[in-house]
């Protein structure tokens, strides 16, 4: 894939831990890194070691790409000779598995919230998921991707857009493809959705910047793309708060405030005019 063209508008000049000094929001720490496939261990000890660095620096939510764990090898581009058997046996686990276990331990031990992206074995079949671990070590957010494309054979659908409360706001989460469809981000916004994560994996670049400013402008929310080449968050204006820079492994420190949400646009909406939207064509 194309690297992005846009330069960084923001590199993180603050010092480790004055993040967290300013009053109001929180800082969310993208972790945009590449995970190997099937190496669950491996994998988990990477995210840990950033998830580690990020919260030294002030973080105090967590957000790790698609698939992360098991190495986004569901997909059928990046694992070709990818086979049901050995993808529901090697590379899935439940929400209750031993590794997300550890990811759970790990989100209490630091004091954060923690998301990670993960192929969710469930009801004997498998959902692209990602879950969000509170500081608690609760589950607070779970979300199975809506959309897939043909390249995910293997996965479920899933079929609910959930908007959790937390002290920090309200937030929503969309898994890679689902962002491209303009009907997803809407409908968090639509149920108050303050900030909206997208774990992603696949195409990234210019043109996937411009598409992330706009889903963040149009919907008057704060958004974080994370993608193992590629982090970016940005404002409700679709300006950029953050971003990475190269396309290795690290951790993209930006400050969110939902308290900040909101251009007008959506109080302006006429739904008795969008009726087809709904209608199967």
């Amino acid at each position: 894939m194309r690297r992005s063209m846009f330069v960084p508008v923001l590199a993180m000049a603050m010092l480790p831990g004055a993040w967290a000094e300013a009053p109001g929001g929180f800082v969310l720490g993208a972790l945009s890194l590449t995970p190997e496939p099937w190496d669950k261990q491996g994998n988990f000890a990477k995210l840990e070691r950033y998830a580690r660095e990020a919260a030294s620096r002030g973080a105090q939510v967590i957000v790790a790409p698609e698939g992360y764990l098991e190495g986004y090898v569901g997909n059928g581009k990046r694992t070709p000779d990818l086979a049901w058997t050995r993808y529901a046996a090697e590379a899935a686990e439940e929400l209750g598995g031993p590794l997300l276990g550890r990811v759970r331990t790990l989100a209490a031990e630091l004091g954060v919230y923690l998301m990670t992206g993960f192929a969710e074995k469930r009801a004997g079949r498998v959902f692209n998921s990602a879950v969000m671990f509170s500081p608690a070590g609760e589950v607070v957010s779970h979300y199975s991707k809506s959309h897939t494309m043909d390249d995910e054979p293997f996965n479920t659908k899933g079929a609910e857009f959930p908007v959790v409360r937390t002290e920090f706001g309200r937030w929503g989460t969309l898994i890679c493809f689902d962002r491209q469809l303009p009907e997803t981000a809407r409908i968090l916004a639509l149920n108050g959705a303050d900030v909206i994560f997208v774990p992603a994996w696949g195409s990234y670049g210019e043109m996937n910047d411009m598409m992330m400013r706009v889903r963040a402008y149009e919907n008057g929310v704060f958004l974080a793309f994370v993608h193992p080449k590629r982090a970016l968050l940005v404002d409700p204006g679709g300006k950029v708060i953050a971003q990475s820079e190269g396309e290795h492994d690290q951790v993209v420190l930006g400050r969110i405030e939902p308290a900040r949400r909101g251009n007008s646009l959506l109080r302006f909406r006429r739904p008795e005019l969008y009726r087809d939207l709904a209608t199967e064509r």
